[in-house]
């Protein structure tokens, strides 16, 4: 830039100053500009963002009284772990530049990252609210977990000590079959990643797959700071979570840390380790409890028998002997046999009377019939005489 300064002699004319080109100039201070700041770090906050087709991210930083205009180039910010939000304060690293087809300088972004945790936990809270206000953290749609899955989906890092605290613990409690997607468990894989196999776990066939699909999903990572977490509050995360039609349980970090996802999941777990132990019961437990629940029922059952069967006794003292539900019977039976001899004898003495009668009275009228027809045949007898043959003839 110095050799572009020059006397330009006495005010009014133009003295020794030679004449340069618009880009010429442009160019002059494209080079101080760059030499003079080629890596820098700007403290500020994020006022206008704008994220075009192109993939660059344009946004201004500024204080209470200056305006800084920035970009992130595409490859940059596909690779941000905490993109910028309007509003958040941020440390952004990188070299002023300027662009001469406005007259103007800008920052070039190379890294931008929240200014501290209270930037972070600004930038958490708005989100937080932003997807409860969607009705993702209702509990009202969280899913009851089984009570004893047979197939356990577990999304994290398959080294470290968070795999193997899971798997010791359910083959100590119950085992099951586990089914193990491998994740990266911070960094800017962590959100994408975790989606995937969320998605993934649901995507399978609910029978005849080659792969089983689980009846549960554990989401599980140790402890860490904020930034290491982030990848869980990222907002492709929790809505995986909240549309999962497998119930999930997360076990992100320690007791004491809390992510988005804590708040989509069906069942917040404080360590990966009481996630394993609320997935499934004990066996031991669960065999004891069947052996007691065995126990009471023969215990109720022998009791009702036995108090049936004390029942039934009190009832049988109060009815009769059968014996003497047969007397009445049997004495009405006898007092009938002892009338029934003389009734016959009475029967067929009047029978007897009636044929006599009848007898009686029948021999006088066969005589006369008799009569009758003797007299009857004698008088045809008369006329058949020889005579009258011969009188015939």
């Amino acid at each position: 830039m110095d050799d572009l300064i020059e006397d330009a002699g006495p005010a009014g004319g133009p003295g020794n100053a030679p004449e340069f080109t618009v880009s010429e100039i442009s160019g002059a201070v494209k080079r101080s500009i760059e030499s003079g700041f080629s890596h820098v770090r700007v403290r500020g906050e994020v006022g206008r963002l704008s994220r075009p087709r192109s993939g660059h991210v344009y946004l201004d930083l500024k204080d209470d009284r200056s305006v800084l205009a920035s970009v992130i180039w595409k490859g940059v910010a596909s690779r941000l772990a905490h993109p910028p939000e309007e509003g958040m304060e941020v440390i952004a690293t990188g070299r002023l530049t300027t662009f001469p087809g406005q007259s103007k300088y800008q920052l070039v972004i190379e890294d931008i990252r929240p200014a501290g945790a209270g930037a972070l936990m600004a930038m958490l809270e708005k989100r937080r609210a932003m997807l409860a206000a969607e009705g993702l953290f209702d509990e009202g749609r969280k899913q009851p977990l089984p009570f004893l899955p047979e197939v356990i989906g577990v999304v994290t890092s398959p080294s470290g000590a968070v795999i193997r605290d899971i798997l010791h613990r359910l083959r100590d409690r119950f085992p099951r079959h586990v089914l193990i997607w491998p994740v990266a468990v911070q960094g800017e894989k962590c959100a994408p990643e975790v989606t995937r196999a969320i998605r993934g776990f649901n995507a399978l066939p609910e029978a005849g797959g080659p792969v089983p699909r689980p009846d549960l999903i554990i989401v599980a990572r140790g402890g860490g700071s904020l930034e290491d977490l982030w990848g869980f509050n990222e907002e492709a995360v929790v809505r995986a979570t909240a549309e999962s039609a497998i119930p999930l349980i997360s076990a992100v970090g320690h007791e004491t840390d809390t992510t988005l996802i804590d708040f989509a999941s069906d069942w917040r777990a404080p360590t990966p380790t009481a996630a394993a132990e609320r997935a499934v019961p004990v066996r031991m437990d669960l065999l004891n409890w069947l052996r007691q629940q065995d126990g009471i029922l023969t215990r109720a059952m022998a009791q009702g028998m036995s108090a049936r069967r004390q029942r039934l006794a009190d009832l049988s003292r109060a009815l009769p002997r059968p014996e003497a539900l047969l007397d009445g019977a049997r004495q009405r039976l006898d007092l009938a046999a002892a009338g029934l001899a003389p009734a016959l004898r009475h029967r067929t003495a009047l029978a007897r009377g009636r044929i006599d009668g009848a007898a009686a009275r029948l021999t006088p009228a066969l005589d006369r019939a008799v009569s009758k027809k003797r007299l009857a045949l004698g008088q045809t007898a008369a006329r058949l005489g020889p005579q009258a043959l011969h009188a015939l003839t």
